[in-house]
This record gives C-alpha cells, structure tokens and sequence, in this order.
C-alpha cells in the first residue's frame, strides 16, 4: 500500500484516477507542509508530491517535486519546472506595471494594478475576471499534468506497468491533437509535444494523428451554423449487464411506446421552432437508445414521418438508426426504416459468442444476429455497422479472435470495437462481487485488443473516430473502424465536439458548441420516462433558456 502526500495543493480526485493506471492499492495521507520521515513512516512507502506556484509579472512559475520514501530512506527524487508566458493578457485593459519587480506576485498586487492602469467600467472588470479564470485554469491544468509527470516513471517501473497512453486521462485525446493541427503545427512538431507533455507511447500517437487527420477532411470548416439532430428512445427488450444507458424493458414500459413517441414529436415541436428561430441547418439525424426497433413498426413510421414533418431535413448527410439488438428487428421493421431513407444502419451483437449473449443478458442466438443482418442486406442496406465489445465476462483472446472471424465475413461497411466500460449505474458495477472473477486482466484486454485492429487493418478498415470511457478496462480505448468512404459523419462530429448537438427524448443529452469560446454546455432531459412524459414542456424550456443565456452574453459583448 502506498501512501500519498499532497502539499501545496489538492488535486486528490485527479491523482487517484492516475494512480488507478498503476495501482488501486494507495491511500492520502492527511496534508502537512512540513514533512519529515518520523517512526510513524518505518515500514512503509510514501510517496510525497509538493506544487509551488509563483506568479510574476509577465510568467508563472510552476513547480513540482515528487519523492517516494521506503521504510525512511528516499528511493526517488524527481524535480519538474515550467513556466506559462502572461501575454495573452488583453493589454487593451490590463498594462502593469513594467517597472515593478518580477519578483511581485500578481495575485497579491492585482488590485493595485486595476486601479492604476484600468479604465474602471463594469465591462473591463467582467473580462478582466474572465482573462484571469482562463489563466487560473490553464495554470491548473498544466500543474496536474507536471504533477503527472514527476510520479510517472516511479510508477512505471514500481508496478511493471503497461500504460500505452502515458499520462493522457482525457476522454477525447483526438481532440488535442487536432487543437494542435489548428494551431498550424506540423506533425513532427505534434508528435514531439504530445510525447513531451503526455509522455504517450508511439503507437497510440500513432493511431490518434492518423484518427485526427482522417476526421479533418469531413469536420473542417467549422461551422455554428450546421448542427446535428439525436432523438433518443429509452427501450430495449431487457438492459443488458453491461449497460448504464437509458433504457426502460419493455416488460414493465413497453405499454407507454406510443405516449411516449406522441410526447416525443412534442418536443420536437419545440425544438424545431428554437432551431428555425437561429437559421441552423441540420446536417446529421441519429436515432439512438435504449434500441429505436423496440418502437412497434407503426409507432417508428409515425415518429419519423413527424419528425420529417417538423424539422427542415432537407439537407442532411446521413441518418442513422440503431437497429440494435437482432430480437427487435423484423423486416416489417427494416421496410420502415427504407422507407423513409435511412442511410445507415447498426446491428450490434456485441460479441458472437453463445455463452457471453447469454450471460450479458441478451435473448438471441448468434445466427439470429446473421439472419438480421443478411436481412437488411436484401432489403438493400448498404451501409450497416456492427458494434463489439472486448472484456465481456468470461471472454478470452480466442473467443474475441472468433467475433472478429464472424463480423469480417459479414462484410459490414463499419465496426465499432469498444473496451468493456464498469459504469456506476450498470448490473455489472452493481454486482460486481458476482463477477468480479470473470473479468479480463489487463494484459488480455491488450491482447484483445490486437486481435480487432490486426483483423481490422488485414480486412481495410480504417479507424476514423476514437474516445476513452471513465472506469474502462486497462484506461484503454474505443475505437470506430470504417471502409473507406464509410465514416460516420454524426459519430466524428460528436466525438471532436466541434458541431452542437440538439438532443430530443428522455436521457438524451444536447450539447451547445460556442466556437468563439471554445466553451460547450449541457442541457439534459431527464433519464426517467414517467417523469419525461409528465415535463416534457420543462425540457423543451431548458434549451431555450441555455440559447437565450448565450444570446444575453453576446448582446453584452457587442
């Protein structure tokens, strides 16, 4: 058990998600900033980390130091120092004092500044406080990360640890990457800083720059004028171990299907006239769950008539919908679905192994995936994704080796493989005593993941969008592979977060991008569908409220 000592700050939370890479055995000690190895320390290991942070006049010093002790004696000693460049400060409002001492610290002499140098107007106190937060966050988050740093290479070897992605605990490490292509760097430039800052192993460079410039060409220009369209439907026939989605079994809801796609359209109402209201244009429309084909086939042509009927889609790329689950799908289903021009389609078997369906919580046989499948190839899908997952309880490199084996001969346009992820709500986190034995170690879900790219690249498909889930197996990765030409354009666009998101039904979440800003806020429906149904005039007021939010802070601006 190691026992970690913060001083100088309390980054505890972000500390303990980097430990989890190496180690679940460690505990915080209470914080000192006098520290000295005394009788309580003998028999054990302790690994101090201490901050500084020193604001000058036109730089901020960072400093970090990490030691680790055993039984009183000092094993490690590691020193980090970087400094962040204060030009960015608008000197329009802010000019300090150049003749002050450099040793002065800002924070402690701001308000002498202000009244010296700063037209006192309520206008220039709100961005003088928001320049200041933005720096305040920056010096946050590169202090994390140098703290990071100075405990990596201790860890690493203490623990023999595999940790593909260095220090990286973000979600979306795609999207640093292409905030460093923004900012004209070359890919040399890209791989030496991200090597640097992140300490991230070459092959994981390497898949989320070929990721990155893959997802460009579909992304760029930017846009606040183009959005997309989700539209959740919370059912599946039951939840499935694994899963923390909305979903409500259509055992004990299924009888609300209707009320709930009529509730549904009403909102979409509301949403439709909040979207003329700011001259957006849909791009992409993406029905998700829970399973959309839990709908009976006449609620699913209902709902997409309506949904055709109250929003503009005359301009959309590509519409999706989750078939999902084989023993929701009916051809009377997928006619539906041609029908109305649904470019693109998933059947997700999740794995093809009889016994994992079966132990997950799934009701359908592995042929009855094929059947599915051969189905909608015969009504003429030609554009069909396939979902996996790796580290299902119980799996093992050759049962994934035998999924992949299945999935290629099919011959889908596009695959998403995705490592197991422990959410809170899911039966598996739950129940995790029951189960606990059947996961996956670490260097399996390596192995596995091996498997799916080799099977991926030997059969031409290009992985095109990437994210990390928090409590994922191994902090590893999923990963959307396509043919060429097959990319998702919803999925590339949601992943990077460079496109707002209007998202309709219960769970769903919408997303408002403000590129300006590089600021994005959330604005979620409620998750339970008995209370979706009764409020569902407060989650059409919510998004309203967040679009006249912004639009006050811009008339302000202006």
């Amino acid at each position: 058990m190691i026992k970690v000592l913060l001083q100088g700050h309390n980054y505890s939370y972000e500390i303990a998600e980097f430990l989890k890479f190496f180690s679940s055995e460690f505990s915080f000690l209470d914080g000192s900033e006098v520290f000295t190895v005394n009788q309580d320390m003998q028999d054990s290991e302790v690994l101090v980390n201490k901050l500084e942070i020193i604001r000058k006049r036109d730089r901020v010093d960072i400093f970090t130091n990490t030691k680790v002790f055993l039984d009183g004696t000092e094993l490690y000693n590691r020193e980090i120092k970087e400094s962040i460049d204060i030009e960015t400060l608008d000197k329009s409002f802010v000019d300090i004092d150049k003749n002050s001492n450099d040793s002065e610290n800002i924070k402690d002499n701001t308000e002498k500044y202000l009244v010296k140098k700063v037209i006192e107007t309520e206008h220039n106190k709100k961005i003088f406080a928001k320049t200041n937060k933005k720096l305040d966050n920056n010096i946050k988050t590169i202090s994390k990360r140098i703290i990071q740093r100075s405990m990596y290479y201790y860890l690493l070897d203490r623990f023999d640890a595999n940790v593909p992605w260095g220090i990286l605990t973000g979600i979306r490490p795609v999207s640093i990457v292409n905030a460093l292509f923004d900012m004209d760097m070359t890919e040399d430039d890209i791989r030496e800083n991200m090597k640097r800052e992140y300490l991230i192993k070459e092959e994981k460079l390497d898949l989320i720059i070929e990721i990155a410039k893959r997802e460009r060409k579909y992304i760029y220009p930017l846009s606040e004028d183009k959005i997309s369209l989700y539209v959740s439907i919370p059912f599946c026939p039951t939840r499935c171990l694994y899963c923390s989605f909305p979903s409500h079994p259509l055992a004990k809801f299924g009888s609300l299907r209707h009320k709930y796609v009529e509730t549904l359209l009403k909102e979409a109402k509301g949403v439709a006239e909040l979207i003329k209201m700011q001259s957006k244009e849909i791009e992409t429309l993406y029905i998700g769950g829970g399973t959309p084909t839990a709908l009976e086939a006449d609620d699913l042509d209902y709902l997409i008539t309506g949904l055709f009927n109250i929003f503009d889609l005359s301009k959309i790329k590509e519409f999706t919908v989750e078939a999902g689950r084989p023993d929701t799908i009916t051809e009377e289903k997928l006619r539906t679905l041609k029908k109305h021009n649904v470019s693109r389609i998933s059947i997700n078997p999740q794995t093809m192994n009889q016994e994992t369906l079966e132990t997950v919580g799934r009701n359908h046989s592995v042929e009855d995936i094929k059947d599915c499948f051969y189905m909608a190839r015969k009504l003429d899908f030609d554009n069909i994704n396939m979902d996996i997952i790796l580290g299902l309880p119980g799996e093992t490199p050759d049962m994934v080796d035998s999924t992949m084996k299945e999935i290629i001969a099919l011959d889908p346009e596009s695959v998403t493989v995705h490592t197991l992820a422990l959410k809170r709500a899911s039966d598996l986190n739950i129940n995790m005593d029951s189960y606990k034995d059947a996961l996956v170690s670490y260097q399996k879900m390596i192995e596995m993941i091996a498997i799916s790219r080799k099977h991926m690249k030997d059969n031409n498909y290009n992985p095109y969008y990437m994210y990390r889930q928090k409590h994922m197996l191994g902090n590893l990765e999923n990963i959307g592979y396509s043919k060429e030409g097959y990319e998702s354009l919803y999925n590339m666009q949601i992943m990077e977060d460079r496109q707002s998101n209007y998202a309709i039904g219960a769970g769903a979440v919408s997303k408002f991008v403000y590129l300006d800003e590089t600021r994005i806020e959330r604005v979620d429906d409620v998750k339970n569908l008995e209370i979706y149904l009764e409020r569902v005039d407060d989650m059409i007021d919510k998004k309203y409220r967040e679009v006249e939010k912004n639009a006050n802070k811009s008339s302000k601006r202006d």
